[in-house]
C-alpha cells in the first residue's frame, strides 16, 4: 500500500488537487471507511486528499428555521449537541450508535454519507428530516435532496471532484417529535440488522397526523422512505392501529437480502415492528410536550 498525501488548505485547492489527480486521487476526512477499503484492497488509489481540517466545514449552526451540519461534523458532536436533545432527539439517537467512542471522535458525517452504505446508522435520521446535500466542484455549488443523493450501495450522485461541504434541514414545527431505533445482533459497535428512524408532527388541537416521514436502514440497496406507509397516516388519528398498518405497509416496501447477520423474512418482520415503535415513541415526546 503506497500513496502520496495531499492537505489542501481551502475547498478551491482541495478540488483542485482531486481534478489534477484524477482519477486516482481521493478524498479522506476521518477515515474510518477510507482505511478500512483500503486495508481490505477495495480500493487502491495513488493520491489521498486530506480534507479533515478544511475551515468551516466541522460547525454545527442554526439559523431562525434551519440547522446545517458541516461535513466535516464529527458524531460526537452530534451526539453531544444541546439543540438536539428535544425535537430532534433521533439524531443523537443515531450518532450514539455509530461504533465505539473512538470511532464517534474521528468519524464525519459527510464521509459515512458519501460511503453510501445502504445499514449506516445516521442517514435514516437525516432522510426522516428530509435534509438536503451541499456540494462544491469544478463547476460550482449545488444541493440535492438526501434521498436522491444515495443511488445505491457504495454509490452517490456526486460528481468526478466534487466534495460534500453540510447537509441542511429544516427545523421542526410545533407538536414533532423524532425517534430512531436499531437492532442488532448486539448491544453496541455493530451493523444494524434493521434500522428505523420517524419523524411525526401532529394537528395543533387534536391527535391527527399532519406530517409523517419514516426511514428505512438495512432492509434495501440504500436507506430509503416508504411513501405509502407515510401516506397511510396522514389525517388519521395517532393509534396503535395506524401505526401497525404503516408498519405493514413499510415492510411490503421493503426490500430485504439474506445474510449472516439475519434472513430477508426475519427483517421484513423487524420492519413492521419498528416502524410501529418508533411512532409510538414520537407520539409519547409529544405528549410529554404538551403536559
Amino acid at each position: 500500500m503506497s500513496f502520496d498525501l495531499h492537505r489542501p488548505a481551502t475547498v478551491t485547492e482541495a478540488i483542485d488537487l482531486a481534478q489534477r489527480f484524477a482519477p486516482t486521487a481521493r478524498y479522506v476526512a476521518g477515515g474510518t471507511d477510507t482505511v478500512i477499503q483500503i486495508n481490505r484492497k477495495k480500493i487502491d488509489p495513488v493520491h489521498l486528499i486530506d480534507v479533515a481540517c478544511l475551515p468551516g466545514m466541522s460547525e454545527i449552526t442554526e439559523t431562525a428555521d434551519a440547522f446545517t451540519l458541516g461535513a466535516l461534523t464529527r458524531y460526537r458532536a452530534v451526539e453531544t449537541h444541546p439543540a438536539f436533545r428535544g425535537n430532534l432527539r433521533a439524531l443523537v439517537e443515531a450518532a450514539s450508535v455509530v461504533g465505539g467512542h473512538q470511532v464517534r471522535n474521528i468519524a464525519t458525517i459527510g464521509g459515512n454519507i458519501v460511503n453510501a452504505s445502504p445499514a449506516a446508522d445516521f442517514v435514516p435520521a437525516l432522510l426522516a428530516l428530509d435534509a438536503s446535500v451541499d456540494m462544491a466542484g469544478p463547476n460550482g455549488r449545488r444541493s440535492s435532496p438526501l434521498r436522491d443523493f444515495i443511488v445505491g450501495p457504495g454509490k452517490t450522485g456526486l460528481l468526478p471532484a466534487e466534495i460534500v461541504t453540510s447537509i441542511r434541514f429544516a427545523k421542526l414545527p410545533a407538536r414533532s417529535a423524532t425517534a430512531f431505533l436499531k437492532e442488532g445482533r448486539r448491544r453496541a459497535m455493530e451493523i444494524s440488522v434493521v434500522c428505523v428512524a420517524a419523524c411525526l408532527t401532529l394537528e395543533a388541537s387534536t391527535s391527527r397526523c399532519s406530517s409523517v416521514r419514516l426511514a428505512i436502514g438495512a432492509a434495501s440497496p440504500k436507506a430509503f422512505r416508504p411513501e405509502q406507509a407515510e401516506s397511510s397516516l396522514l389525517g388519521k388519528s395517532a393509534s396503535k392501529e395506524s401505526f401497525a398498518e404503516a408498519g405493514r405497509l413499510a415492510a411490503e416496501a421493503s426490500s430485504p437480502i439474506s445474510d449472516v447477520r439475519a434472513s430477508a423474512g426475519y427483517r421484513r418482520g423487524l420492519v413492521a415492528v419498528m416502524v410501529e415503535r418508533a411512532l409510538e415513541t414520537c407520539l409519547q415526546r409529544i405528549r410529554e410536550q404538551d403536559q
